[in-house]
C-alpha cells in the first residue's frame, strides 16, 4: 500500500510537497484529488491536519470561479446543521449519498465504454446515431435512476430521525415531550 503523501504548509501560505521536494500552489492540490491521490496536509511547525481547511479552501475557489454546484439554499442548509443534533447524521448522509453518485456515475461510464467496444475495433467511436441512441436511452434512465434513488435517500434519512426521536423519547421518557401528553 502506497504511503499518504505529506504536504506541508508554512506561515507564509506556501505549501510544500515533501514527495517531490518543491513548493506547490493549491491547484496543484486540486490535480492530487482529481487523480486520486492519498494525500494530507500539515501545518509545518505544529503537525496539525490541515487536510480539511485546504479541500475546503478548493471548494470555495470552484464555487466562486465558475457555475457553483451549492445554491444558496442549500449551503443555508447545510450550515444550519452545525450544532444541531443531526450534524454528524448529515454529514455521513451526504457522504453516502456522493459515493452512490460516484458509483452510479461509474456504471454510466462502464456503459459508455461497452458502446464503444461494440464497434469492434480498437479507439474506434460509434457513429453519431449509435451515440445518439445511447444519449436518448440513457438520460430517462439516468433520471429514473436518480429520481427513485432520492426518494430511497430522503425515506432513509426521515427513518433515521424518526430512530433518533424513539431513542430519545426512551432515554428520556418521563420527560413531557412536544404534541404529546405526559406519561403517567
Amino acid at each position: 500500500m502506497a504511503e499518504i503523501r505529506i504536504i506541508k504548509k508554512y506561515p507564509n501560505r506556501r505549501l510544500y510537497d515533501t514527495q517531490t521536494s518543491t513548493y506547490i500552489t493549491i491547484t496543484d492540490v486540486k490535480q492530487l484529488v482529481l487523480e486520486q491521490e492519498d494525500f494530507k496536509v500539515v501545518d509545518a511547525k505544529t503537525g496539525e491536519d490541515l487536510t480539511r481547511a485546504i479541500l475546503l479552501q478548493i471548494i470555495l475557489e470552484e464555487e466562486a470561479g465558475g457555475k457553483p454546484m451549492f445554491s444558496a439554499a442549500v449551503l443555508s442548509n447545510i450550515i444550519r446543521f452545525y450544532g444541531h443534533a443531526m450534524q454528524g447524521m448529515m454529514g455521513m448522509y451526504l457522504e453516502k449519498n456522493v459515493q452512490a453518485f460516484l458509483d452510479i456515475q461509474e456504471r454510466m461510464a462502464e456503459q459508455s465504454k461497452a458502446l464503444f467496444a461494440a464497434t469492434g475495433k480498437p479507439g474506434a467511436t460509434p457513429g453519431a446515431d449509435a451515440w445518439t441512441q445511447f444519449m436518448n436511452f440513457q438520460g430517462p434512465m439516468m433520471q429514473g435512476i436518480m429520481s427513485n434513488y432520492i426518494e430511497q435517500s430522503k425515506n432513509m434519512f426521515l427513518q433515521m430521525q424518526d430512530q433518533f426521536q424513539n431513542q430519545a423519547k426512551n432515554m428520556f421518557g418521563s420527560f413531557p415531550f412536544p404534541g404529546e401528553a405526559p406519561k403517567k
